[in-house]
């Protein structure tokens, strides 16, 4: 059998585990959640968010210590794109996302303030441990903030019932095995996806960007779509916004702690840039409409397909 099918088998292999770890985990997240009688939107924001953001978790740290950081930072920039552009894009496209007053004024400025953060950050062509531990210490707050506003805010279950929630001891085996799974799907998912693309020439950033982001960002897009589905249009938003949150924040700057990530002037000139436009494109929808209607998710698509075509050699 030639390399070429073997990268590609192992490839696909990391994605099945990536996307049923990730499910096993928000599942099991959200049920913990929900048992402790949090608000359905809150979890989304919060404990759902940061569930789907375990992918890149995994695969930045693990590639970034096997591989190199490029693939590292090509996964959170090509995820948090791919989080705005094809995740919401396409969800809106399925349903127009509301957005509530609350999202926009607790959630979305810490979203564009992580963009700008990783912006400035990476003007110097290097993310060290001071400045990862940076990321960190706002996240803290970012936490901080969202726990106060979790006491103060009574809890409002009206989709599910405490009991929906099962045992705090299965959830936490669904956890579990959800972080398991997403640890080999992860590694398989590098070394598949990497091969597969090395062997037609492609820099591992462009890899990172495309291949391994989209892998790590389908627990997002399954969240998201099953949220519009159902009609809880908050909880796909809060979804992403979360996510995006931290994607920066936390997987940068763990990854960042453990081994400094360099960033190359192509980077910072153009994948960068892209994300900080995305994000401030999205934000001046949700202000204009409070809503992402289907002709925003259209653009948003049609903008993360021209990333794409940009990106290619």
């Amino acid at each position: 059998m030639s390399e070429f099918v073997v990268n590609g088998i192992v490839l696909v292999l990391g994605l099945v585990f990536l996307y049923a770890g990730a499910e096993l985990l928000v599942a099991g997240a959200s049920r913990l959640a929900l048992s402790f009688g949090l608000r359905v939107a809150t979890v989304g924001v919060t404990v759902v968010a940061f569930a789907t953001t375990a992918p890149e978790l995994f695969v930045v740290t693990v590639g970034a210590l096997s591989v190199s950081t490029d693939i590292g930072l090509g996964a959170i920039i090509g995820s948090n794109v791919a989080n705005i552009g094809l995740v919401l894009g396409l969800t809106a496209l399925i349903r127009p996302l509301s957005v509530s007053p609350t999202v926009l004024r607790r959630h979305v400025p810490f979203m564009v303030f992580a963009a700008a953060l990783l912006f400035v950050f990476s003007l110097d062509g290097r993310i060290d441990r001071f400045e990862g531990t940076l990321f960190l210490l706002v996240l803290s707050g970012f936490t901080v903030y969202l726990l106060y506003y979790i006491q103060t805010d009574p809890p409002a279950l009206t989709e599910y019932s405490i009991s929906d929630a099962g045992s705090n001891a299965h959830n936490l085996a669904l956890v579990g095995a959800g972080m398991l799974t997403l640890v080999l799907g992860s590694r398989w998912l590098i070394d598949g996806g990497r091969g597969l693309l090395s062997t037609m020439g492609f820099s591992d950033l462009f890899i990172g960007i495309t291949v391994i982001a989209f892998g790590t960002s389908l627990p997002e897009l399954a969240a998201s779509v099953v949220g519009a589905i159902r009609g809880e249009t908050g909880f796909s938003i809060g979804n992403v916004i979360g996510s995006n949150i931290y994607n920066i924040l936390a997987v940068i700057g763990i990854t960042s702690l453990i081994v400094p990530i360099t960033v190359s002037p192509a980077t910072l000139q153009f994948e960068l840039v892209v994300l900080v436009i995305f994000t401030l494109v999205l934000v001046g929808m949700m202000i204009r409409n409070r809503e992402l209607t289907r002709v925003d998710g259209a653009i948003l698509v049609s903008g993360y397909l021209v990333f794409l075509y940009l990106l290619l050699p």
